[in-house]
């Protein structure tokens, strides 16, 4: 018997007639002889509907009251699957992140996990129940609640799945797997059977949505075998694994990710001294804001440009550092650029093949797409362009690179 942590997101269970659908679906997974332990997140919108209530008490809302606020989402959930599982004669009891021990730090509103007591769900499981579990939650030292930050319920399910050394972890969700680039803009892209950790990880972390970087993150250093699938079709979803158990005949590229979130600042006329560097940044990186690719060019009267990315909600709050910056060490001026798109191509087969760089830049060359910035892994290679090539880029790279699916297989 095998013994498997299915997980649901808010889409999965958004109504009650969604909810009474997965518990069906569970029936029939439960009756082939498997233990579940089922990781649900809140209904589609009560987070938002949650946050909403608490900024109209107050515009900064104390994070520990807020992390008690947002938690209830879950556990409205958790014990709507249990009685509808219990309605159709499945066994069941639900759990809140505290009630299983799930034990975080105490950084309110983006808590990490620390360990995971699963004597109450081995419990469960050896009493032939379904353990019901509320993503998204847990408990610090002191008995506060805490949550995990957006998404955080992909990482409950996949922490549980390493605690209870699960044969495998299923993500359910609105996408039946995970594909070589997002359907809405590339109408041909493929569902991949099979993608490595390191490989989601990077998809991930470069504009992709489908899975919580943590989630992967967690998956990969424990491998815990992950599994994305549809909600309410029938499939095999995409597996990620280990590089490994990848076939030999693994593409060089895997897919190609892209994030319309972000913005380019530019500090111009720097002097260019030791040190000068950590001045621009470290002040960025105190306010916590998070820089992703960075350009310095040196120019010949011994000054240098720098520029860098944020997210795109960052702009202002980092002009405005920027701005002080530029006045103590003597910059020119500080210039920002929000029309601005990252497209990335991602593959381990990059390790083993020339050229990789070259074939994307003749792609982008032919349709006059002019690249601003370029950051590279052993994996991954990104561009930033004008956001308005944005789609332009994705489809002609994805040609190039020969990941559209035979016309038979594109689906409407």
């Amino acid at each position: 018997m095998a013994l498997i942590v299915q997980k649901f997101g808010g889409t999965s269970v958004g109504s009650v007639e969604r909810i009474t659908q997965v518990a069906e679906k569970i029936r029939k997974f439960r009756a082939e002889g498997h233990g579940l332990v089922v990781v649900v997140s809140a209904m589609s919108g009560e987070t938002n509907r949650l946050i909403a209530l608490a900024r109209d008490i107050s515009e900064d809302p104390d994070p520990r009251e807020l992390d008690v606020i947002l938690s209830t989402g879950e556990q409205v959930t958790i014990g709507l699957l249990a009685m509808a599982l219990k309605a159709i004669g499945v066994p069941a009891v639900s759990f809140t992140g505290p009630q299983v021990r799930i034990g975080t730090d105490n950084a309110f509103g983006k808590a990490r996990i620390q360990h995971i007591d699963d004597g109450k769900l081995r419990d469960a499981l050896d009493s032939g129940k379904v353990a019901i579990v509320a993503g998204f939650q847990g408990m610090d030292d002191n008995g506060n609640i805490t949550t995990l930050g957006r998404g955080g319920s992909d990482t409950t399910a996949v922490a549980l799945a390493a605690a209870l050394k699960a044969d495998e972890c299923q993500i359910y969700t609105d996408v039946d797997g995970v594909y070589t680039t997002d359907p809405r803009v590339v109408d041909r892209a493929r569902r991949l059977d099979k993608i490595t950790f390191e490989e989601m990880l990077e998809m991930a972390s470069l504009g992709s949505k489908v899975l919580q970087i943590r989630a992967v993150e967690f998956a990969g250093k424990y491998n815990v075998p992950l599994r994305v699938l549809h909600s309410f079709k029938e499939g095999p979803g995409t597996l990620i694994t280990l590089e490994e158990e990848l076939s030999m005949e693994q593409p060089v590229i895997s897919g190609i990710a892209f994030n319309r979130d972000e913005a380019k600042l530019t500090i111009r006329g720097v002097p260019d001294t030791p040190g000068v560097a950590y001045k621009i940044l470290g002040p960025v990186s105190a306010a916590n804001i998070e820089i992703d690719m960075i350009v310095q060019n040196v120019a010949q009267d011994h000054t240098t440009d720098f520029t860098f990315t944020v997210n795109r909600s960052d702009q202002r709050r980092t002009e405005e550092i920027l701005r002080r910056v530029a006045a103590e060490i003597g910059a020119r001026e500080v210039a920002g650029d929000s029309g601005i798109a990252k497209v990335s191509i991602v593959g381990v087969g990059m390790r083993s093949h020339a050229g990789v760089a070259s074939k994307m830049f003749e792609a982008l060359a032919k349709h006059g797409i002019n690249i601003l910035m370029i950051s590279t892994s052993e994996i991954k290679i990104s561009v930033v362009i004008d956001e308005k090539y944005l789609e332009l880029a994705v489809r002609s790279l994805h040609s190039a690179f020969e990941l559209d699916a035979p016309s038979e297989q594109v689906t409407e």
